[in-house]
């Protein structure tokens, strides 16, 4: 995992330290990203939903100068047009109707500190140009205002729209685009860093294991096969909800693939070449006598530990099972 050390002891917990990983992929993305936080520069954060872009902006702001300053977000696919312009710029008592005090916006508030934009990519065009000139001025009016309010904010930008795309088919600003794409971030999707799925569900069980009060002290091998194997559409997102039914549905001390969802399990029965961790053997090479170990721990699992049970899986006698029990120092069965 990697470690932030340019932090305020009080911020720690919102630093890189909220980001986990060790992959080569992931550990380059953390270093483009402190490289980043010691500047002033306008940073775009890019990648597929869920893979941590917001807790990437909060990562940069919290190990910048600007630490002990606002952070304000705003997540630009939450408002309609009418209601996200207010929301930006803030209005004059009697702008509109129903405007009955004059209400600051987010750029204002965020005045000496980081406004990270969210979703950029779901801001409408008339709106993209009052945001550029708010960007290339570092000033604006509240809606209803004459009087120019001058601010002095770092720019932090997200999106998992292809914006290149959106530029093509005329619904993003090629200015507004070249503006904030200063210094782009791509967060790797979880299918790209896959060696950092049991660190992030070691994560996650000992979250939800003390949220829940269940006594769980790990994740079975099969079920850690699946897990692995996943393709994870939605990224850590979505193994963190999978990680939470897990341990509400789990009964023993380990999850077992039926604490599972069941398309998670589906989709690596109906992969041939992960069906087992074993059975395509690696480019590396393989020892025969780990898989056979790995599959009777499976065996083992599945069954909660019954050695009988297990034999008959396997296709063993008991004797023969308990012979292999011995060989592997599996001491853990039953029956």
């Amino acid at each position: 995992m990697y470690q932030g050390d340019n932090i305020n002891e009080q911020y720690e917990h919102l630093g890189f330290k909220s980001l986990i990983g060790y992959s080569s992929v992931f550990l380059d993305t953390i270093g483009l990203a402190k490289k980043a936080a010691g500047t002033s520069t306008t940073v775009m954060i890019l990648g597929e939903s869920g893979t941590g872009q917001e807790l990437q902006a909060i990562a940069i702001h919290y190990n910048s100068q600007r630490t002990n300053k606002p952070l304000i977000e705003v997540n630009c696919a939450a408002f309609p047009d009418h209601l996200l312009e207010s929301e930006l710029f803030g209005y004059e008592k009697g702008a509109f109707t129903g405007a009955e005090k004059t209400k600051p916006g987010r750029f204002e508030l965020a005045d000496s500190g980081t406004l990270f934009l969210d979703e950029i990519g779901d801001m409408s065009l008339p709106l993209q140009a009052k945001l550029l000139r708010a960007l290339q001025e570092r000033e604006f009016m509240r809606l209803g205002g004459t009087k120019k309010i001058r601010v002095d904010v770092r720019f932090i930008t997200a999106t998992n729209k292809d914006l290149k795309d959106l530029l093509s088919k005329g619904f993003f600003r090629h200015d507004l685009y070249y503006r904030v794409n200063v210094y782009p971030i791509i967060m790797p999707s979880l299918r790209d860093r896959r060696e950092d799925i049991p660190l992030l569900l070691q994560y996650f069980l000992a979250k939800y294991t003390q949220r829940f009060n269940k006594k769980i002290k790990g994740i079975s091998h099969s079920a850690m096969h699946y897990l692995r194997h996943y393709d994870w559409v939605g990224n850590i997102r979505e193994l963190q909800n999978a990680l939470e039914r897990a341990v509400i549905l789990c009964k023993y001390e380990v999850i077992m693939p039926e604490d599972l969802p069941t398309h998670i399990v589906g989709q690596a029965i109906a992969t041939p070449s992960t069906r087992s961790p074993y059975f395509t053997i690696p480019a590396e090479g393989v020892k025969l006598d780990d898989v056979e170990k790995d599959l009777i721990l499976q065996a083992l699992e599945r069954v909660q530990y019954n050695k009988t049970k297990a034999a008959e899986l396997l296709g063993l006698s008991r004797s023969c099972l308990r012979y292999r029990l011995l060989k592997h120092k599996i001491k853990k069965a039953i029956g």
